[in-house]
């Protein structure tokens, strides 16, 4: 398998699924990671292909308890005094130099959440393509050969739709931001291919980034295309928010306008944030996060 890895994503629906063909995932308010055992260490990556090792490195060090050839997909996630789920520590973390996240891990060390199994160590090699159901018994295999208490742990995942829809209503003011339905009988693929499938709480939408505004190492609002298919810009980025997605920012020549007629700078590949759901109304959105 090549690094990076172009990781599955699910695909926003208004309910679960029904049917006897699904599992159903808490879906965790983190940083999604692709974790590589490698033969000599460890390798941390973002969904965006880029290598994160450096600020997840108390997550690096327990990695090293997997054996060699072991490449898994899950969040990272930092909780609280309070034992709830902090997607502000997780962004601040990821939005860090080396030397701070050092710090940060110190104080709020990371949790490793995984949800799936991408490669096993030889003979076995790459299990993409086999069935959800395999892969996550593989998953389960491994880490239940790691130390108790490990960081490393298996998503909560359930075959039973109820227990799903109960963990949606009642775990919100622990982190968990949603439910992720996987079909049991569909391999790993990349993009959305419609094998997973999300409902989250409504407080937010994804829109994807289509410019920005500012100087690319420091944007100041970001130029969004919103579900409906309108441009808009963001309000002013917070300083930890730009500073986190400017390296994925990738300019193009020339000027662009919103509707409204507003100027940016155009730019390329595919960029996703999600912005408040109650401010697509208007003239500017706000953004929360980088997924």
């Amino acid at each position: 398998m090549d690094w990076p890895v172009s990781v599955a994503v699910a695909q926003s629906v208004p309910e679960l699924p029904t049917g006897t063909d699904w599992s159903y995932e808490v879906k965790l308010d983190g940083h999604r990671m692709i974790m590589w055992r490698t033969d000599d260490g460890i390798r941390l990556q973002a969904r965006s292909g880029r290598d994160v090792t450096a600020v997840w490195g108390d997550l690096a060090l327990v990695g090293l308890r997997l054996p060699a050839g072991t490449v898994l997909d899950g969040e990272a996630v930092i909780t609280t005094e309070d034992g709830r789920i902090s997607f502000e520590a997780a962004q601040a973390r990821a939005a860090s130099s080396p030397t701070r996240a050092h710090r940060l891990a110190a104080q709020r060390p990371a949790h490793y959440i995984a949800f799936d199994a991408l490669q096993l160590p030889s003979p076995n090699g790459d299990i993409r393509a086999r069935p959800y159901t395999e892969r996550r018994a593989a998953l389960l295999n491994l880490l239940a050969e790691l130390p108790v208490n490990t960081p490393i742990q298996a998503v909560s995942a359930t075959t039973d739709r109820n227990t799903a829809l109960t963990w949606y209503t009642t775990l919100h003011h622990q982190g968990i931001e949603g439910i992720i339905a996987k079909r049991t009988t569909s391999p790993y693929r990349a993009g959305r291919a419609g094998a997973w499938l999300k409902i989250r709480h409504a407080d937010t939408i994804e829109a994807a980034v289509v410019g920005f505004t500012g100087a690319t190492c420091q944007p100041r609002a970001l130029a969004v295309r919103l579900p409906d298919g309108r441009i808009a810009l963001s309000q002013r980025l917070t300083t930890a928010l730009a500073t986190q997605i400017a390296p994925y920012l990738v300019p193009q020549p020339g000027s662009a306008y919103t509707q409204g007629g507003d100027a940016y700078t155009p730019v390329s590949g595919e960029v996703v944030v999600e912005v408040v759901a109650g401010t697509t109304r208007h003239a500017v959105v706000t953004v929360v996060r980088l997924r």
